[in-house]
């Protein structure tokens, strides 16, 4: 049995543009744009939806939107996903990136959010 919850929607946006980016979406949404520390690929925009990060992600890649998926158990919750029809396309530290049908992007990330934050909004699976 592993939890798991929708946690994270990432602003996936060409390196060369994250900054002006960021402070459109800072300012669109009226929240502060906060860089995040040790991981300068992401800005966060807090305060949005309570228990739900959203952020702005530097990519050598094209402009798209794509969602994070923590889980207490990132091996059983890929596999759920892939029984579901998902595809994995690849791996980043102990990430698993996945192509779901309709063609979107979905990470399953390791638990890191606050447990109470985790524990109020994560569904338990068989």
């Amino acid at each position: 049995m592993h939890r798991s919850r929708f946690s994270t929607l990432l602003i996936d946006v060409p390196t060369d543009e994250a900054a002006r980016a960021s402070a459109f979406w800072s300012a669109a949404l009226g929240v502060p744009a906060e860089p995040e520390k040790g991981e300068e690929q992401f800005t966060s925009l807090p305060g949005i939806l309570d228990g739900l990060t959203v952020a702005v992600q530097a990519v050598d890649d094209t402009a798209r939107y794509h969602l994070d998926i923590e889980t207490d158990d990132v091996e059983a919750e890929t596999e759920r996903l892939l029984s579901l029809g998902a595809v994995e396309v690849n791996r980043w530290l102990e990430c698993r990136i996945l192509r779901v049908p309709g063609g979107h992007l979905v990470c399953v990330i390791p638990r890191h959010s606050d447990p109470e934050v985790f524990a109020r909004n994560a569904k338990t699976w068989p």
